[in-house]
């Protein structure tokens, strides 16, 4: 993965309205990119956690939209018309992060777009779910797009949930399982987890995971203001989530059993109907 591309925003597209953090399409020299910004209320480890897991993501061939970083200048949005927009770029002048614009993509429903998604990867992105304690895949909130007939995973923000609180968080609850793995709007229909499990945790070395958590910058692990105020330096917190997600990913998983045992009950219960769900 190495060094994520960096690029200045130049032009402020328009707001996605459908997320709490109010992210926008913006343009840079490097293209379109889906920007999450530092200003939101949820401050900036939800960031963090757009890095890590979507690098994650990426390498274990999952498709998931280019990761960058954008730096909103000073001068970026002044003319956007928007008070609420416009107080969030304030607040937002630094590195924020970006993934690329899919023209085109639509949101994934699972009544009409389930059969796009063969079994083991279904199997593979349930894994990287219950690894990464991402409760936001479920059929009220997919955070999936499909593009190209493809599903393409998106928004991690609320993944790594233990990073928000970690003075709480020793070897016990670092290796917790993750019940609320059983809303995953994949659960249903994907494949061997034990084969997936297998996959994964190959692709996921150390040293893999160490170059994804390297790939994010000192400003966005170290930043009072925006929540981030655990460690004195990026290095600290890098190691931090190093060795939070390497002692996860040891055996015996905890998160892996609670997945099949999951996987078992789901298949054994009527499909819900689609208001059900909703």
């Amino acid at each position: 993965m190495g060094a994520l591309p960096s690029y200045c925003a130049s032009r402020y597209v328009q707001p996605l309205r459908e997320g709490g953090s109010l992210p926008a399409v913006v343009d840079t020299e490097g293209g379109l990119f889906v920007v999450k910004f530092r200003g939101a209320g949820q401050g900036t480890k939800v960031l963090v956690a757009e890095l890590i897991v979507g690098g994650l993501a990426l390498r274990l061939g999952l498709p998931t939209p280019e990761l960058a970083l954008v730096e909103i200048s000073s001068r970026f949005g002044r003319s956007e018309p928007d008070p609420e927009i416009q107080d969030l770029l304030r607040k937002s002048h630094g590195v924020n992060v970006g993934n690329r614009y899919l023209d085109g993509a639509f949101n994934f429903d699972l009544s009409a777009a389930g059969s796009l998604v063969p079994s083991d990867l279904a199997a593979r992105i349930v894994w990287l779910d219950a690894f990464t304690t991402n409760p936001d895949r479920t059929a009220r909130n997919p955070n999936l797009l499909v593009w190209q007939r493809q599903p393409w995973l998106i928004d991690h923000g609320a993944a790594l949930y233990a990073h928000h609180d970690w003075a709480s968080v020793d070897g016990e609850r670092t290796r917790t399982p993750f019940p609320l793995i059983r809303s995953h709007v994949l659960l249903r229909q994907s494949g061997d987890l034990t084969v997936a499990d297998r996959e994964c945790a190959a692709r996921l070395t150390d040293d893999a995971i160490r170059d994804v958590v390297s790939s994010v910058p000192d400003s966005l692990l170290v930043d009072p203001a925006g929540g981030a105020n655990d460690f004195a330096s990026g290095d600290e917190a890098r190691d931090r989530y190093l060795r939070y997600l390497t002692e996860r990913l040891a055996e015996p998983r905890e998160f892996l059993r609670e997945a099949i045992a999951a996987q078992e009950q789901v298949r054994l219960e009527p499909p819900l109907h689609l208001k059900a769900r909703r």
